[in-house]
């Protein structure tokens, strides 16, 4: 997938391409410039029918568009979402009409309140006067009940998010449902995977499913213990992607997953990360099971043979700070709801 993913990507650019191609019987012209971290660019990937990829803005952002509207998996970071703005037209001029956000971090929050200003929710016919208009005026951001929980706090107190910026409707079931642009679309809380607010949402009709942060491909995945996050959460959550896509027979393809941050991916690459994972927490259970203090047990490298894979750079989540999570997760008892 990575091969063939890369070339579609950088082949598929509709936003920020490079300059500089080569042309016959002239010189190779110089090499396109470093983007600089500070200004990055958002790039476009047609995924499948409706359903769009804008990578660039922080995490991965999902875009299906359609008659209805135009409908977001995430926001990505608030400083970006001039661009994303930008690249969402080049896409379709109709409205921004929702926003789901598969979990609490800014990288994925940071710009909801801009982009759902810049967006109108579909009001229902009898919401008349002042509340009519309030109602109408910005995107509806959609999020697993524990998302607004931790992103606005007690009158008094300060809260992490601006109040713009906070989830207007919420779920509290095992999955909520939509149906726009002609498509299903399914939103499945996962519960204590990589936060205790996680959603995947599934678009049946063009069989693509986004993940969030629960599957990444430019690392070890984060389990944030802090905000729930658990290990072995995460394993099941991937299980049940597995269960939810196809996989084309005998090669490449099928249903289409975008990560939380990387390449495109399909069922095969979720497969090689569950299968990592599961080894991993076998290893390290193990080692609890023995008596092995957390500095015992990252000197014995139980990720070793993935590390050149998944230990990238990446300064505020290094390997050994994923096998203290791993090791302290693996240590407390499971939530409610896990095996």
């Amino acid at each position: 997938m990575a091969g063939l993913f890369f070339t579609t990507l950088f082949g598929a650019l509709s936003v920020a391409a490079f300059p500089g191609a080569r042309q016959a019987a002239k010189p190779a012209p110089p090499a396109p410039p470093a983007i600089n971290p500070a200004a990055p660019e958002v790039r476009i990937l047609h995924v499948r029918g409706k359903v769009y990829m804008l990578v660039g803005a922080g995490g991965n952002i999902t875009v299906q568009a359609g008659d209805d509207g135009v409908l977001l998996v995430d926001a990505g970071l608030a400083p970006m979402s001039g661009k994303v703005l930008a690249a969402i037209k080049t896409i379709s001029d109709r409205p921004i009409r929702y926003i789901i956000n598969t979990h609490v971090h800014p990288d994925h929050t940071g710009g909801n309140e801009a982009i759902a200003k810049a967006g109108s929710t579909i009001a229902g016919g009898n919401v008349v006067g002042d509340i009519g208009a309030s109602a109408g005026n910005q995107a509806t951001i959609i999020a697993f009940q524990t998302v607004l929980d931790r992103m606005s706090a007690p009158t008094g107190q300060q809260a992490s998010a601006p109040e713009g910026a906070w989830p207007t409707d919420t779920y509290t079931t095992h999955e909520k449902k939509l149906y726009f642009n002609g498509e299903p679309i399914e939103i499945i809380h996962e519960p204590n995977a990589h936060t205790d607010g996680d959603s995947i949402v599934f678009f049946h009709k063009s069989d693509v499913i986004s993940t969030g942060d629960i599957f990444v491909t430019n690392g070890y995945p984060i389990i944030d213990l802090s905000r729930g996050g658990n290990y072995q959460g995460i394993i099941n959550a991937l299980n049940h992607i597995i269960a939810l896509s196809t996989p084309a027979a005998m090669q490449e393809g099928g249903t289409m997953i975008i990560p939380g941050h990387g390449r495109l991916c399909d069922q095969s690459d979720v497969v090689f990360d569950q299968e990592m994972l599961t080894i991993i927490r076998d290893r390290v259970q193990d080692m609890i099971r023995r008596g092995m203090t957390i500095e015992q047990v990252k000197a014995a490298q139980p990720t070793m043979d993935y590390d050149p894979r998944y230990a990238g750079n990446r300064p505020f989540w290094t390997k050994d700070m994923f096998i203290e999570a791993v090791y302290k997760s693996l240590s407390q008892k499971p939530p409610a709801g896990h095996p």
